[in-house]
């Protein structure tokens, strides 16, 4: 098998997050976006020594696991509900077994197995979002064209692209005010013949439509994002969308100016144009203030459910003190915080640690308290002893160094990890089990239907583990020894960058920042084959974003 070659295959299983396996004349070979049991043709666009990988042309064959019609007109061209044509049953179990098998082979690389060699824990399977649609109370729309110069455009973007934007004008996990309000601010632009923000010439003045919405007070919050290039007079839009006959209520109208260079939604500067800046949304019988920027789940029934299965989790809690890292907006604090003795949070991000403080007064918690802060450099700080660990970190999981210092630190007998990417969960576990936990049961929440991801939450114990020996046989050849460096590995600099600028950055780029800063790379790591070869040069805001990267890694 050649790059550039195409071939046909049927995707045989889909591992987290959404890597299809074909099986193809003896080799085996990774396509994204597919469905178990579809047949498709893809053509070979990665080859390193024994792994390959695929982009998909076109689905031949349905798959017998998808039983109904797309539900959106923009489907499959959109990446976003990739699974809507499966039933919600098969796809939460789908997703089941993607998490399981993750965290299987994590516990019996850790040695945490029964007599026959198998991970040995509770599995408790997964529990379904209590909507399957119309449950997103967040979106972030972007404007764009279709096609190269092409009608003005107002959603998401095309799956694979960078640049082309598909109007989102019947969008199926959102609420129809959603759909009001996009269609309506569309067509005030476009009757205007308003430029949109291009990332190339970094030219125009549209940029993004934030729209959230309250799934239980039905408060609603606008924010239109553009750039400083024009000026234009916007209070006939706002008093537009004030007119929609809408189900909620808009609370406030926003005008965001962003002249960042990064593709992401962050204010310069925020002119309320109408009401507040703010709204409320509860939980469990709690209230929560909402801000732009705010982390608050998406799904808030789905959180619900997550919240209450993590409080059933850590169980009884009388007299006792918790911990809550990575606590951001403070949501999991204040649900713990009625049945337990003290709650400290720790945030890195100082205006979420203001809105969790303004949240737990509102809510007449007094034994809650947030901390703003690295959670590596905090702990150090904090005079009290936790009975209990809460640990919700981002995307990428705890920081390789914070790791053993919280446990070093608190030595806890009991921990509660909630992950949003098991493949972060199942490392980190590992690591765990290094200082002597145990995974005593484990259950998954699908808060996002449709789509690839799911939100995994875990019970760890202090015990002994039994020592196995295990025999391992590998080649140093077939290892791809870049990802062995120290602080972080490739991809978790990668996901780091894209999380928080929205670049997309190549182990080239990374390897390029690491010599500028000194760090030690692969001695035939990204090389040029001669002398003679032109490599591209890292671009200055993506060489921005990696060193802040390293930052956060500890790497310099």
């Amino acid at each position: 098998m050649k790059k550039g070659e195409i071939y046909e295959g049927v995707v045989e299983r889909i591992d987290f997050p959404n890597k299809g396996r074909v099986h193809v004349e003896g080799e085996t070979v990774t396509v994204k976006n597919a469905i178990p049991g579809q047949k498709i043709r893809f053509q070979i666009n990665k080859k390193r020594k024994n792994r390959m990988e695929g982009r998909l042309l076109e689905v031949t064959e349905k798959s017998p696991m998808e039983k109904r019609d797309p539900v959106c007109s923009i489907f499959p061209s959109c990446g976003g509900c990739m699974y809507q044509t499966m039933s919600y049953e098969d796809q939460l179990a789908m997703k089941a077994g993607q998490v399981k098998k993750l965290l299987d082979d994590a516990l019996v690389e850790a040695g945490q197995v029964n007599e026959a060699g198998e991970a040995d824990y509770p599995f408790l399977g997964i529990k379904g979002s209590p909507k399957e649609f119309v449950y997103r109370n967040k979106m972030e729309f972007s404007f764009g064209d279709e096609y190269k110069d092409g009608p003005l455009s107002l959603g998401l973007h095309k799956k694979g692209s960078t640049y082309d934007v598909l109007t989102a004008c019947d969008c199926k996990i959102v609420h129809e005010d959603f759909t009001k309000i996009l269609n309506c601010v569309l067509a005030y632009f476009k009757e205007r013949n308003a430029s949109y923000y291009h990332k190339m010439s970094h030219e125009g003045y549209l940029r993004h439509l934030l729209v959230r919405r309250a799934e239980n007070t039905g408060e609603i919050l606008v924010n239109l994002v553009t750039t400083s290039q024009e000026e234009w007079d916007l209070m006939p839009l706002v008093q537009e969308v004030l007119g929609l006959p809408l189900e909620g209520k808009v609370v406030g109208f926003l005008h965001i100016v962003n002249d960042s260079l990064a593709d992401v939604v962050k204010s310069d500067e925020t002119k309320v144009l109408y009401g507040q800046d703010y709204f409320y949304e509860e939980l469990l019988g709690l209230k929560f203030k909402i801000t732009p920027f705010s982390f608050f789940q998406t799904n808030s029934l789905g959180a619900e459910v997550l919240y209450s299965t993590a409080r059933e989790f850590v169980g009884e809690t009388k007299d006792r003190t918790i911990f809550d890292l990575y606590s951001g907006t403070g949501t999991i604090a204040q649900i713990l915080a009625p049945v337990a003795k003290e709650v400290i949070g720790v945030e890195i991000v100082e205006e979420a640690v203001v809105a969790a403080k303004e949240n737990a007064k509102a809510n007449g918690l007094t034994n809650c308290s947030f901390l703003a802060g690295d959670v590596l450099k905090v702990i150090d700080e904090i005079e009290e002893k936790p009975d209990f660990i809460v640990l919700d970190p981002p995307r990428e999981g705890i920081h390789p160094k914070a790791l053993p210092k919280i446990v070093d630190s608190y030595r806890c007998e009991r921990m509660l990890y909630i992950s949003c990417k098991p493949t972060s969960l199942a490392r980190d576990l590992v690591e765990f089990a290094k200082y002597g936990y145990r995974v005593e049961k484990v259950c998954c929440v699908d808060m996002f239907p449709g789509t690839v991801h799911v939100e995994t939450v875990v019970l760890l114990s202090k015990g002994e583990v039994d020592s196995k020996k295990i025999r391992v046989e590998f080649s140093l050849e077939d290892m791809d020894m870049s990802e062995f460096q120290d602080g972080a590995t490739y991809t978790q600099i990668k996901d780091y960058v894209l999380e928080h600028s929205g670049l997309k950055v190549s182990n080239l780029y990374i390897s390029q920042i690491k010599r500028k800063c000194g760090i030690e790379v692969g001695k035939n790591y990204n090389l040029p084959k001669s002398e003679d070869s032109r490599q591209p040069l890292c671009p200055p805001e993506k060489e921005k974003a990696i060193r802040e990267a390293f930052k956060y890694f500890g790497m310099i």
